[in-house]
């Protein structure tokens, strides 16, 4: 592929960023073999008052879904690319859902007050950050005493980190494993701030 798309078409295939050109990839329903958003929220263990933060929600795949599980709280959506979330705000502005707020993030820092957060989850997003350990630090920051850091990895994501990477990079960071879900190629694992 050639022209000036073949430069959007390399990052979709390979390490880095997806690109915000082929968000639509990602609503694709096949999606839910390897993750619903049913089975995300369970995973997540919501509350209906959670405020909870999604970090590279793309064009929100998991979003509206996790929005209804939290009626009285907020999900807050956070992006380094304005036409992801402004992909995501029209579309649940479409289903009529309410309770999100968007915030476009600079990749270093998060424009929230501490202990804010009662879960931050993503998925097949750790792997394209360039500053891990300094996102880690801002969850630690952002989420309540006993708090979720929550991260999903899919097969064929380029930037899949493993579940030893994940463990490795939380390792000291004030963070406890307090779950594992699925397997090698497809997992969420989640962390409590302790």
């Amino acid at each position: 592929m050639q022209g000036k798309y073949s430069d959007v078409f390399n990052r979709m295939v390979k390490k880095g960023v997806f690109p915000h050109q082929f968000a639509f990839t990602l609503l694709i329903p096949l999606r839910n073999i390897f993750l619903s958003p049913r089975k995300l929220i369970q995973r997540l263990e919501l509350k209906e008052n959670y405020n909870v933060l999604e970090v590279g929600p793309g064009p929100g795949y998991f979003s509206a879904q996790v929005a209804k599980a939290i009626p009285h709280g907020t999900l807050t959506l956070t992006d380094i690319q304005k036409e992801m979330l402004d992909f995501a705000e029209k579309r649940l502005a479409k289903k009529k859902i309410s309770n999100v707020e968007y915030h476009l993030c600079n990749g270093v820092d998060f424009p929230f007050e501490s202990n804010k957060f009662d879960v931050i989850y993503m998925v097949t997003v750790l792997g394209e950050v360039e500053n891990k350990e300094q996102y880690i630090k801002e969850f630690f920051r952002l989420l309540r005493p006993n708090g979720i850091l929550s991260i999903s990895e899919q097969a064929g994501d380029a930037d899949k980190m493993s579940v030893d990477e994940i463990k490795d990079l939380l390792s000291g960071s004030g963070f406890e494993l307090a779950k594992l879900y699925g397997t090698e190629n497809n997992f969420t694992i989640n962390f409590r701030k302790i």
